[in-house]
């Protein structure tokens, strides 16, 4: 029977299964620890042109149909002692649930006939290798801005409604189409310029032409490899201090002053009393001296 005389039911009912198979993902990743999850199809990459084609899923499976982008939070409390042990044992965790996350709901997949392969959330060896290609082989940030889970901000990291940037994700690429997530209309960003301005080596640059800002990606990773030689990286300030989330409000953290009173007052007063908790973090577990 041609397509055009396929009966309407039989049409309504494989979109019902479609729609049923993509809540069923959904559902399986928040089982496994997902707190966000999208569907960005890979048509999308060329829409933007944002991306280098070599950097798109189909230039990297060409089989890649859709893009199923997860992610788990970084609670802020904990982000806030950045630099500190807790908040690499944190990041390290949520690395790890990422790649787990990835590689069971990949499996999940393939066993119900989809073929779907997982990328890991990071593409990077090391630090070292880091410096030398500052590239990963797919960009996780991206990914999620097409699968409608926020938008990119000044600082590069990619915002989301709830938890602002303080979220890390991972991918999978799979041969099934599912229906695109809507794309958020409006930009995160406000612009505040409070990751620019606190930004420990002064990498982030607004431009005035768009919201996404340029970045020295060599001092960047020359900070971090000095962290994890006081076994407390990653820096993270970037995504402690950006307003947007809906966790400010959770953590009764709304306001974004005391970060930029931070490092002048615990200059002057290492005992501040505003940042008695943050600087005990920061002492203990790690070679790190540094309070701020």
């Amino acid at each position: 029977m041609p397509k055009s005389a396929r009966p309407r039911s039989s049409v309504r009912a494989r979109l019902v299964r479609s729609d049923n198979l993509k809540n069923a993902v959904a559902q399986h990743v928040r089982a496994l620890g997902g707190s966000v999850v999208g569907f960005a199809p890979v048509e999308r990459w060329a829409a933007h042109g944002e991306v280098p084609e070599s950097y798109r899923p189909e230039a990297i499976w060409p089989t890649a149909r859709t893009v199923v982008v997860f992610g788990v939070p970084m609670l802020l409390p904990v982000l806030e002692s950045t630099p500190s042990i807790n908040y690499q044992e944190m990041y390290d965790t949520s690395n790890r649930l990422l790649d787990d996350i990835g590689y069971r709901l990949a499996t999940w997949l393939c066993e119900r006939g989809h073929a779907t392969v997982f990328l890991p959330r990071d593409g990077y060896g090391s630090l070292d290798v880091l410096l030398e290609n500052p590239f990963g082989s797919f960009s996780h940030t991206y990914a999620a801005k097409y699968a409608g889970l926020g938008t990119v901000g000044v600082s590069r990291n990619l915002l989301t409604p709830q938890w602002g940037p303080r979220v890390r994700f991972g991918s999978v690429f799979t041969a099934r189409e599912f229906a695109g997530d809507r794309e958020l209309s409006d930009e995160l960003c406000n612009r505040c310029g409070i990751c620019e301005r606190l930004c420990p080596t002064q990498a982030i640059r607004a431009r005035t032409d768009g919201i996404v800002g340029d970045l020295d990606k060599d001092a960047c990773t020359r900070h971090h490899i000095e962290l994890k030689k006081e076994t407390r990286w990653p820096c993270g300030v970037c995504a402690k201090v950006c307003p947007v989330g809906e966790d400010r409000r959770l953590f009764d953290s709304r306001s974004t002053k005391r970060y930029l009173d931070e490092r002048p007052a615990l200059e002057a007063n290492p005992a501040d009393p505003r940042y008695r908790g943050l600087v005990h973090l920061r002492r203990h577990g790690s070679r790190g001296t540094r309070i701020v």
